[in-house]
């Protein structure tokens, strides 16, 4: 019964990445409708504002959802939004049991939508393959409580730490692999963040390439001299930038302020250096993914991933938690996340 119970529930949140790069300021969620042993029923939220994806995974079931049981990765909702509430749904659909990965995380809905599906007579257990329904709206769970983006910072650098030449060549440090993956991480991602430097050097695009018609993210560069007009010289034709001015850490965290009430809550970080510096000093970074290519560059003068001031000591280094490491053809991946608190 569990192994069953966990692949159901794998099943519904591969259905949920379906829709990824496409909910926000949703969440990611994916539902199934199992009867008799068969799954009879899929669907996921496929955008906001349209059914959720219980809604769907119903209408896929028709009669078989009579007595079946659902499984949805995050506790289906219980308010009126845009749409119905899901919990409506389940009732009238005749559903027997519900299991559900994750809780919802707003505190003003959490365990609102398993009571009211158990006042109503039907089983609900919870916590089911957690982790990994979690793992697929760690930006929304962010936004939601705290009303900032979840900022993740992509680095591409050399096996010695350089991001670039003294003169900021960078092109290309990782290979077709890596730069695909960082083109899916643009797809989730509300607003991209460059430092003035690589806006200079780089003249980055900052769009989704490859996917026609792809809602693009918002671009900003983090800069204290340029201008809007400099920018537009500096940027493709048909790239809007905005520019942040920040100088210090409580500088940084209004900008995420604003920037959370403006329903980003995703933000993706390119570079360069010194952008990464004063951003992890920040502590607004909640995840860091290193690129790291097997070359070796050199130069004493050539750029370091990460710049700011000289720490004094071994202990001043920022530690990562919950880390991860894989291939991304030749070049090397590490994904962890800041533990601020050393």
């Amino acid at each position: 019964m569990q192994n069953e119970t966990s692949e159901y529930m794998k099943e519904a949140i591969a259905l949920a990445e379906k829709a990824w790069g496409m909910t926000s300021p949703n969440p990611l969620v994916g539902a199934v409708i199992v009867k008799d042993g068969k799954i009879t029923g899929r669907g996921f939220h496929e955008q906001a504002g349209k059914p959720h994806a219980e809604v769907n995974a119903l209408a896929d079931a028709g009669n078989a959802s009579q007595k079946a049981d659902l499984y949805v990765t995050l506790e289906p909702c219980s308010t009126h939004g845009r749409t119905p509430p899901c919990t409506e749904a389940i009732l009238r659909a005749g559903i027997g049991r519900v299991f559900i990965g994750s809780l919802d995380p707003n505190p003003a809905h959490a365990g609102r939508g398993v009571d009211i599906l158990r006042n109503a007579g039907i089983e609900v257990f919870t916590e089911i393959e957690k982790a990994a329904c979690a793992a697929i709206n760690e930006a929304f769970f962010k936004w939601i409580t705290v009303k900032t983006p979840f900022v993740i910072l992509k680095m591409a650098m050399t096996l010695d730490g350089k991001i670039a030449t003294k003169d900021g060549l960078s092109k290309w440090i990782t290979g077709p692999a890596a730069r695909q993956r960082v083109q899916r991480l643009r797809q989730w991602a509300d607003a991209i963040l460059v430092g003035g430097n690589t806006a200079r050097n780089d003249h980055p695009s900052l769009t989704v390439r490859d996917i026609p018609g792809w809602r693009q993210p918002r671009r900003i560069v983090a800069s204290k001299t340029l201008t809007p007009e400099a920018l537009k010289s500096l940027l493709p034709d048909g790239v809007t930038p905005e520019i942040i001015r920040a100088d210090n850490a409580a500088e940084w965290r209004s900008e995420m302020c604003r920037l959370g009430n403006e329903n980003v809550t995703a933000l993706l970080m390119e570079g360069g250096g010194e952008l990464a510096a004063a951003a992890l000093n920040a502590g607004i970074v909640d995840k860091v993914e290193f690129h790291i290519a097997p070359k070796i560059l050199g130069g004493r003068d050539s750029r370091p991933v990460i710049g700011g001031a000289n720490p004094l000591t071994l202990a001043e280094a920022l530690a990562l938690k919950n880390i991860s490491v894989e291939h991304a053809g030749e070049d090397i991946i590490v994904v962890g996340y800041p533990d601020y608190s050393t």
